[in-house]
């Protein structure tokens, strides 16, 4: 392999490596000066007396929990804003974490995969474990919450969204139902038209059918009464078919929009997710979509009532009397200024609510994945002053909310009752010198008053409204993303397979990397490994490993260069084509709720039963399963929890085995396995990686004995290549990582 004379620095940033010292001294006196090694390149240290204290400015520094000191606006202290297969708390890793006792600093343990850039969490400026003599004791120092690096929209949780994609977003997922939303308003308005006819009879019964029932005739108020009745029921009758057809749309604008969050987050590129926080993406899918679901339910009704009845009986106020009809008109200006006051405040306070009640989301979504490390290390009490900093917050951003609501219904209750006041008087003194019929005086005031009710009924659809405008905005700016590695345009079809082995030639032409984060992880090199060779790669964290993994898998496109597979560029290949020639099986091998021959099935998902069985046996996973209660028949539950961590890797083995891939990454696959179930998982490595070509990322060094090759990096670049014998022989950097590791042994 060569490398371009480019050089790097010592510790170039970026998502592989760890990294990150602790800056700030503690603020309490204790016996135990801490210090914490994740596993990174870097320690966090809460040096001075037993705390780590966080800064104001929202920096977690060096708690008595360990390393890779991280600010809450998402970035390391160190050098470097990622950390690879890192350990800690927060969602996805990222720290370590260690308990100062005593005199004596213990090594931070955790566990994870790769830590993002970004972090969400309240108290920017937590720190925890004041050490107290030989005790450590919880504590925190509050700071400002959930602080935003520098503009980044995905810490802010303010995705960019195009101008008017909000709009978009909102007639897209009505036009499908256009025909039904206008059977909808149809029956509404006849709804609205009987409503409304009630105060034109109560005029025509006073000023027409009292005097002829005086001259013995009561055809007039009999046919008032009938008329009435027969507009009563209408009513009913159309707002029953209103709500019907209504909640038809309602509830399919739903299913299609928690749909299009589910694809469109399934299709999005892995930096994205890593940016991202899942619980995020499930506040997007669930409080956003309710936001939607109010505004639809019961704002729209509320909104298409009040612009009808406005309209209505504006046009009967003026009908009846030019004068009063005018005075109620002119009311509206005063009300119009106030809903666009409402508006222009409110929208800002629901924007803020939206991304509240997201962190919540977050941060319980993160506790509860971390919840082993959170009772290991004692963080509930840590935990829960986050948790509690930002749910305060969201009470307090729910209460503005309310404040603008209360604000806007005494502003317009206040100028109704003004203006039906001033009415009324003015429409006495006019019946008192003959100039207005009291029928038409009482039919005034009877359509002012349901002119002006529906006013509180507009302030609630305001609510759902400027509430359901925030949610749709993260949600269009959600959507409004695109995958960083996009689908080829033209697929090319990989070449057939020749030689009777299943191995394909991978070839890094010119690559290199740098993350959007900034920092350039892998400089320019060029590799090449023939098919069917099993190439070992080993370094310290941070060394640009599973990054080289993750563009093999296409994770990520290189900055610059190719990533070839049998001469073809990954970005010409079909999705679904790499993804059957491409193959990863990760340190924490994930398992789905469902059996356990379903999530061997999940690498050829039309597999038969016998295919599951003939792979979980040449992996050596038959005999476990079938002593499993249920056999493959067996539900594994949440995250494959009912099996051991080296039952569930053979499980992903035999995944592996059953896709049957040219190309095998193993992504420090036994890391995590006691002696045993790392020799089990070694004897299906060696069925599964038969003929295929494969790249296998190994801190422990017995894995490496099965390679042919061996690659040694640091700071992105390959330092040592040669065989196993070549490079233990030699004197170079893996001959003393052997030397050492059979030195453990003895």
């Amino acid at each position: 392999m060569t490398s371009s004379p480019t050089t790097t620095t010592d510790d170039p940033p970026g998502p592989d490596d760890g990294g990150g010292t602790g800056a700030e001294p503690g603020a309490t006196t204790g016996a135990g000066t801490l210090t914490g090694d994740g596993d990174g390149d870097g320690a966090g240290a809460g040096g001075g007396d037993g705390t780590g204290a966080g800064d104001q400015a929202g920096t977690d520094v060096g708690t008595e929990l360990g390393t890779g000191a991280r600010d809450r606006a998402g970035t390391e202290a160190g050098p470097d804003a990622r950390h690879q297969a890192g350990t800690g708390i927060s969602d996805r890793a990222g720290t370590g974490v260690g308990p100062a006792v005593g005199n004596h600093a213990l090594t931070g343990v955790g566990h994870g995969a790769e830590a993002r850039a970004t972090t969400t969490g309240a108290g920017a400026g937590t720190g925890v474990g004041t050490a107290v003599g030989d005790q450590v004791v919880p504590g925190v120092v509050p700071g400002p919450v959930e602080a935003a690096s520098d503009g980044d929209p995905f810490a802010q949780d303010a995705l960019p969204a195009p101008p008017g994609a909000t709009g978009a977003l909102l007639r897209s997922l009505l036009s499908a139902r256009r025909g039904r939303v206008v059977v909808a308003a149809l029956f509404l308005l006849l709804q609205q038209a009987a409503v409304q006819a009630g105060p034109l009879l109560v005029a025509y019964a006073i000023d027409r059918g009292v005097p002829a029932f005086r001259a013995d005739n009561n055809g007039p108020l009999i046919a008032v009464a009938v008329g009435y009745l027969f507009c009563a029921a209408g009513a009913g009758v159309f707002q029953y078919a209103f709500i019907r057809a209504s909640a038809r749309v309602n509830q399919d604008v739903l299913l299609d929009l928690r749909g299009r969050i589910f694809r469109h987050a399934q299709a999005l590129s892995v930096d994205f997710h890593e940016r991202y926080t899942s619980g995020r993406l499930i506040s997007r899918s669930t409080t956003d979509v309710e936001s939607l679901r109010e505004l639809l339910a019961e704002g729209l009704q509320e909104l298409i009532g009040v612009i009808l009845a406005f309209v209505y009986i504006s046009a009967m106020l003026l009908y009846l009397d030019l004068g009063i009809g005018g005075l109620a008109v002119l009311s509206f200006v005063p009300l119009y200024a106030l809903v666009r006051l409402y508006q222009h405040r409110a929208g800002a306070i629901f924007g803020k609510r939206s991304t509240a009640i997201a962190a919540v989301i977050v941060k319980f979504a993160e506790t509860m994945n971390g919840i082993r490390p959170v009772r290991a290390f004692r963080r509930e009490r840590a935990n829960d002053a986050d948790f509690h900093a930002l749910n305060h917050h969201h009470e307090r951003t729910n209460g503005d909310a309310i404040l603008e609501m209360a604000r806007y219904v005494i502003g317009s209750r206040l100028t109704a009752n003004v203006a039906v006041a001033g009415i009324v008087l003015w429409g006495a003194f006019r019946v008192a010198d003959g100039t207005l019929a009291l029928g038409v005086l009482a039919a005034s005031v009877l359509f002012l008053r349901r002119l002006y009710d529906p006013i509180d009924r507009l302030g609630m659809f305001l609510n759902s409204y400027q509430s359901a405008a925030a949610s749709l905005e993260k949600i269009a700016g959600l959507l409004a993303q695109t995958p960083s590695v996009p689908d080829a345009t033209s697929p090319r079809p990989l070449p057939e397979l020749t030689g009777g082995q299943p191995g394909r030639e991978v070839v890094f032409d010119a690559v290199s990397f740098s993350y959007r984060t900034g920092g350039e992880v892998l400089p320019r090199f060029d590799l090449t490994l023939p098919a069917g060779q099993t190439v070992a790669v080993v370094g310290s964290t941070g060394a640009g490993k599973s990054t080289l993994a993750k563009l093999l898998a296409r994770f990520y496109d290189p900055t610059e260069g190719r990533v070839l597979l049998d001469g073809t560029d990954l970005r010409d290949l079909d999705t679904p084509e790499l993804r059957r020639g491409v193959v990863m099986v990760t340190q924490e091998a994930f398992l789905f709720s469902g059996t356990v021959a379903e999530n061997i099935a999940i690498g050829r998902p039309d597999a038969s039963r016998d295919d599951i069985e003939r792979a979980a046996k040449a992996i050596g996973a038959h005999d476990f399963i079938s002593r499993l209660p249920e056999g493959y028949d067996t539900d594994v539950r949440k995250r494959g929890g009912r099996i051991s961590a080296g039952q569930r890797q053979l499980v992903a083995f035999a995944r592996a085995l059953l896709a049957d891939p040219s190309v095998l990454i193993l992504d420090e696959a036994t890391s995590s396995l006691d002696i045993p179930g790392e020799r089990a998982v070694q004897r299906a490595m060696d069925t599964v990686l038969a003929g295929r070509t494969a790249v296998v990322i190994a801190h422990r060094l017995s894995t490496v004995e099965i390679a042919d090759r061996v690659l040694v990096m640091e700071h992105g670049r390959v330092v040592e290549d040669g065989s196993p014998a070549e490079l233990i022989g030699g004197v170079g950097r893996f001959a003393g990582l052997h030397r050492a590791w059979r030195d453990s042994l003895a």
